[in-house]
């Protein structure tokens, strides 16, 4: 008996859709573990139709469309090593989220996922039935277990598997990044070997879909949870994994271990890779923002140049007489550090014409927010105008915290495409801005250095909308807020939670009617990059209707 089992691991970027695509980059992947040899090639979970498709899974004709490429796939993939692929598959009235095992141009073995995933973005439950506990497949000399994503996090299934006559573990995933998720990967299957003694091949997808990115990542342990293989996270790669049988069966040969980056890197990395992603995916080359001189338009604009490169952004100051003379010369000196595009567009023209056109129904009244909701509706308007006619693709800039509480305007500063640092918190952009000012890596298209001057971070944050305006007089201060969001928010806390953590009652109840009442502006906005698992969009679902308050 061959004392060797070579598998090519594909952790690579599917696009959601693309069936034809997604084939293709399947046979690539085949025919590098054909020409090196590999007794099977792996993919990772729904790789055929990209993930997550969600309703797109249940559409009967996009179901018998994957039935055919999975057949073609079969058949071009027939002479060489065994492929195996996740797709949903149809077993009469059943859907299953399915890892199909092609050989010899025909399925040859396919493996049902068990566990349904029904939290966070995963709604595979309300999608999928669940397959029954199965046993393993035979590859060659070999019998190998295929646990599907969420099913490693339960003990049944590898148990089955073991005491069923699986040799080892070959886990294929399609999972999203989120600050926490390495670990509790690392921390389940570490369990799953320790339980059933058998090496486990952790196999992750990359790329953006939505707000979604996922970071590959993917590895391979031995019995007593040791790490053989570290892939780098959030890059392609076509990596050969040798396994060689020993007295006490097989063991996978030490390989790559590549370095994992700090939070700091990874969260900035989710936010480039995720604009860029979902800018591919669309069809956008070119994108434009609002550069205020405040510092999280300055982020996204270091982002967008990070993702795209400095030539395929716009940069557009809207300034009124509330624009300080400060931010005037700190939007004109990003644009410049960052090297893209820099135009100047007053909007006291249109905001005079506005103000006459209203002027016989607002007569006798006071001015309020109305009025500075009028300034920044203009900047939306004048800013999708850009769009339109360059056909470049709106960023919008607000912040985590401004999200939650509703600190911004609705088809005002809210207008746009896409928003980067939609789950990034106020605090975090101060220390993301500085963390990019001192680092740089390949994978950055905008130029080294101190792109964002260290005056935008150090000073008090303000939207400019009436005189001597700042964020502090309608909010508490950013560590405070943020500290009470994340109880609120993040951890679904209670306000006797942020009570218990020091906060005043009164504040933090304020707080939490801020962020129901803005459920609304929420349901309207721009999809963002995924930071954590609190996000706002499928992460977090609350009725627009809701009259509820923690009653404590």
């Amino acid at each position: 008996m061959a004392d060797r089992f070579r598998i090519t691991l594909g952790q690579l970027n599917p696009t959601v859709g693309d069936l034809a695509g997604n084939a293709d980059l399947a046979r690539k992947a085949w025919a590098a573990g054909r020409d090196a040899g590999a007794d099977l090639v792996a993919l990772p979970e729904m790789f055929i139709t990209g993930y997550n498709a969600q309703d797109l899974w249940m559409r009967r004709a996009f179901q018998l469309d994957v039935a055919r490429h999975i057949e073609a796939l079969a058949a071009d993939c027939a002479d060489g090593p065994a492929l195996a692929i996740g797709a949903p598959w149809v077993e009469g009235a059943s859907l299953y989220n399915a890892y199909l095992i092609l050989k010899g141009g025909r399925i040859a073995s396919q493996v049902l996922k068990h566990h349904l995933p029904n939290d966070t973005v995963f709604d595979e439950l309300r999608i999928f039935d669940a397959g029954p506990l199965g046993g393993p497949y035979s590859v060659g000399n070999s019998r190998v277990g295929s646990p599907i994503c969420e099913d490693i996090w339960h003990e049944d299934v590898a148990e089955t598997l073991a005491e069923t006559g699986a040799e080892f573990l070959l886990v294929p995933n399609g999972s999203p990044y989120d600050r926490a998720k390495f670990e509790t990967r690392l921390n389940h299957t570490v369990a799953r070997v320790v339980e059933t003694g058998l090496p486990l091949i952790y196999l992750n997808m990359v790329g953006g879909q939505d707000d979604q990115v996922f970071d590959g990542a993917s590895f391979a342990l031995n019995p007593g949870g040791q790490l053989a293989v570290q892939l780098p996270l959030f890059e392609e790669a076509i990596t050969h994994v040798d396994l060689e049988r020993t007295g006490a069966g097989w063991r996978v040969v030490d390989g790559e271990k590549a370095p994992r980056p700090d939070a700091w890197e990874q969260d900035y990395c989710v936010m480039v890779t995720a604009l860029r992603e979902y800018c591919r995916k669309t069809g956008f080359g070119k994108v434009l923002l609002g550069l205020s001189g405040g510092v999280d338009s300055a982020l996204v604009a270091a982002i967008a140049v990070d993702a795209l490169g400095a030539e395929n952004v716009r940069c557009v100051m809207l300034p009124s007489e509330y624009t300080s003379q400060a931010s005037l010369e700190d939007a004109e000196e990003i644009a410049k550090a960052l090297g893209c595009r820099y135009d100047y567009v007053p909007i006291s023209g249109p905001r005079a014409a506005v103000t006459d056109a209203l002027a016989p129904l607002f007569e006798g009244l006071e001015a309020d927010l109305t009025e500075e909701n009028i300034q920044s509706r203009l900047r939306g308007l004048l800013l999708m105008a850009l769009s339109n006619k360059f056909g470049e693709m709106l960023l919008t800039t607000g912040n985590k915290s401004e999200v939650a509480v509703g600190y911004a305007t609705i088809y005002g500063d809210m207008a746009g495409g896409y928003n980067p640092i939609k789950d990034l918190y106020k605090t975090r952009v101060f220390e993301t801005c500085r963390w990019r000012n001192a680092n740089h890596r390949a994978w950055m298209q905008g130029p080294e250095g101190a792109v964002i001057p260290a005056r935008v971070i150090d000073k008090p944050p303000s939207a400019e909308l009436r005189a001597d305006q700042k964020d502090s007089d309608s909010l508490p201060d950013y560590p405070d807020l943020d500290a009470m969001l994340e109880i609120l928010v993040d951890r679904a806390g209670s306000i006797e939670d942020c009570v218990a953590a020091g906060f005043d009652r009164d504040v933090a109840k304020t707080v939490e009617h801020l962020i129901y009442i803005s459920e609304y502006k929420r349901f309207q906005s721009a999809p963002g990059a995924r930071l954590t698992d609190g996000a706002f969009w499928l992460d977090r679902r609350y009725p627009i209707v809701n009259r509820w308050r923690d009653p404590s």
